[in-house]
C-alpha cells in the first residue's frame, strides 16, 4: 500500500470518527432535553463517546506529530 493511500485512508477514518462523535453528542443532548429517565443509555453514549474521542487523539497523533525543533 502507498503511504499516501494510507494517510488519506487514516483521513477517512478520523472524520468519520468525528462525525460519530458529533452525532452521538447530539443524542446525548437531545437525551438528556427529552422527558423520561434515561440516565443508564445517556451513561453509555458517553463511553462510546470518550471511546471515539480516544480513537481521534490516536489517529490525529499519527496524522499531524508534534516536531519539536
Amino acid at each position: 500500500m502507498d503511504l499516501m493511500d494510507e494517510k488519506s485512508e487514516q483521513q477517512a477514518r478520523l472524520a468519520e470518527l468525528k462525525d460519530q462523535h458529533r452525532s452521538l453528542d447530539d443524542a446525548i443532548a437531545d437525551m438528556k432535553a427529552a422527558p423520561g429517565d434515561s440516565l443508564l443509555e445517556i451513561q453509555r453514549l458517553k463511553k462510546e463517546k470518550l471511546s471515539l474521542r480516544d480513537g481521534i487523539t490516536r489517529l490525529e497523533a499519527i496524522l499531524f506529530p508534534d516536531i519539536i525543533a
